[in-house]
């Protein structure tokens, strides 16, 4: 099947769009992953993200064990911090927040990980990612300190991911932030598409089909949706 990153790289040039479900760790009963990876298995999802902004010691690596027991789909790690790394999933963004100027998620958090990636059998993944005004106060923005990407400012948020595109990163993600009440703009999500050529993700905000099919057709080539899921494990036989 080839890496993780070279299946995103097919895709994007095949115009095949994926999907990605993601599950915070504090927030799910171990208990009922069977049932949950059920739904992930029969819905449109190619890959699982496993994250969140404050996650609870040693749960990450317990959420992708039970995970990993019950599905065969891709698990990426999508961490806040350097204690959400665990060798059991198959690959990690390797997140830069270039949105915004706190050096911690610059590169702090990076240099403490360093080692424990070196000793990993993780496919590592340099990801930049642009924070987007969500309509709320998100937990990124929180745990970060850093202030999002206005909406209306697109050029801002062009300029932002190219600026990873040229520092090497693989990947670019536009986030409104977990729970966010609005979603990235259509015209950003399709300033930056345009703008870049290596492969885009999008979340944060994104509550129905319309919204999914809406990041697509605005040259998202992965969108990922949380909040959504986690309120309605049924959301994609509606």
């Amino acid at each position: 099947m080839g890496t993780i990153y070279q299946h995103i790289l097919k895709a994007k040039t095949n115009n095949d769009k994926l999907l990605a479900i993601l599950l915070d760790p504090d927030k799910l009963n171990i208990e009922n992953i069977e049932q949950l990876s059920s739904k992930i298995n029969s819905s449109p999802a190619t890959h699982i993200f496993v994250g969140g902004s404050i996650v609870a010691n040693g749960a990450t690596e317990q959420l992708v064990i039970e995970l990993k027991k019950h599905t065969s789909l891709p698990i990426i790690l999508f961490p806040g911090n350097t204690n959400q790394v665990t060798n059991k999933a198959d690959g990690i963004l390797f997140l830069s927040l270039l949105s915004g100027r706190n050096p911690e998620y610059l590169i702090e958090q990076h240099v403490k990980a360093a080692p424990l990636l070196q000793k990993s059998d993780l496919e590592i993944i340099p990801t930049g990612y642009i924070l987007i005004e969500g309509g709320v106060e998100t937990a990124v923005q929180k745990v970060s300190n850093t202030l999002p990407i206005p909406q209306k400012n697109s050029d801002l948020a062009v300029h932002t991911a190219l600026a990873g595109q040229y520092t090497g990163k693989q990947l670019i993600y536009l986030e409104a932030g977990s729970g966010a009440t609005e979603s990235v703009e259509i015209e950003t999500v399709k300033a930056v598409a345009n703008a870049i050529n290596i492969p885009l993700i999008v979340g944060g905000g994104i509550r129905s089909k319309n919204k999914i099919e809406a990041a697509y057709q605005a040259g998202a080539d992965l969108v990922v949706i949380g909040t959504a899921f986690e309120n309605d494990s049924d959301f994609f036989k509606k």
